[in-house]
């Protein structure tokens, strides 16, 4: 007997096929549940937090009242706030370009495979994002010091009287130590994405008499498209959370060149453990916060039509 008439003959409920219906597999979530706890209630609940007691406000006589956009409405018109935004912007517009650009410049050169001691190169310049801030703005802050630092032993030698600690140049100083800081971080971001190129390319180009500049040019710069969008955010959000270089020099700056609301969080912190006002601070937090998310967005939507092109 064929094996089509050993099926043909079979009964028919014995040739039915079982279809299993698979459940929903929760093996992913048993992993994932230490993380999602810790996530929500140290990210999502204090955002939900302050979100809820910004609408409230502190008075000396009836306590905590409900006062709904009021300490918004507030912040619009608060000159201060203002002020420290567009310091930080200053600050972002000036400082993010060129940190970028040195970061660029070195992943290039490390790239080139024609800069000696490179892997001592790559540690020194990364070394610095490794030390805490605070550490990092002590150290430059005994630096710039006119009087006890390098800075004055300098005016000693030369017999002038520089400050980089003036307040017509203490941004530029700030700048400065958030570049020493960063610029190794953002270089292994440019680095990496340069190592992912294919060696098959440079030999091409190398072949068909590209020059080095053209290399760079044509082949390595589009390449750092991806990984620049990626530093460019991280930056601008960095910037404009700016709080502990100018919170650390406020007690080394002479007078009172760094105020309370020299940058946005510092204004927020001041407000809130020294002012006594927490609510209208959390309505700042949220403001910055979406201040800062709406120009993120921005430059990320500008990025993906650049890639698209």
């Amino acid at each position: 007997m064929s094996a089509t008439e050993v099926v043909a003959n079979m009964p028919l409920h014995s040739a039915t096929v079982r279809v299993n219906k698979h459940k929903a597999d929760w093996r992913g979530w048993k992993f994932m549940w230490p993380f999602a706890v810790v996530f929500v209630f140290v990210f999502i609940v204090p955002i939900v937090y302050a979100v809820y007691i910004s609408f409230f406000k502190k008075q000396m006589i009836g306590g905590t009242k409900f006062v709904g956009f009021e300490n918004y409405a507030r912040l619009l018109g608060d000159g201060q706030f203002w002020s420290s935004v567009g310091r930080v912007a200053l600050f972002t517009c000036v400082q993010v370009p060129i940190m970028l650009f040195l970061s660029a410049a070195m992943a290039l050169a490390l790239d080139s495979m024609k800069l000696h001691g490179a892997k001592f190169f790559r540690i020194t310049t990364f070394l610095p994002y490794a030390v805490p801030a605070v550490v990092s703005t002590l150290i430059w802050g005994f630096v710039y010091g006119a009087k006890y630092g390098l800075v004055g032993s300098l005016n000693d030698f030369l017999g002038t009287d520089i400050d980089v600690l003036a307040p017509s140049v203490l941004l530029a100083s700030i700048g400065n130590i958030v570049t020493w800081e960063f610029t190794g971080y953002n270089m292994l971001i440019f680095y990496s994405s340069l190592s992912t190129i294919p060696h098959s390319l440079y030999e091409a180009a190398s072949i068909d008499g590209a020059s080095e500049w053209q290399i760079v040019k044509s082949i390595k710069l589009p390449e750092l498209r991806g990984s620049l969008a990626i530093t460019v955010i991280f930056s601008i959000i960095g910037s404009f959370q700016l709080f502990n270089e100018p919170s650390i020099l406020q007690n080394m700056v002479p007078g009172n060149a760094i105020t309370t609301y020299y940058t946005p969080n510092m204004y927020a912190y001041n407000l809130s453990f020294s002012g006594n006002q927490s609510n209208y601070a959390a309505a700042l937090a949220i403001v910055m916060a979406v201040i800062t998310m709406a120009i993120a967005y921005i430059v990320q939507l500008n990025s993906l039509k650049e890639q698209m092109k």
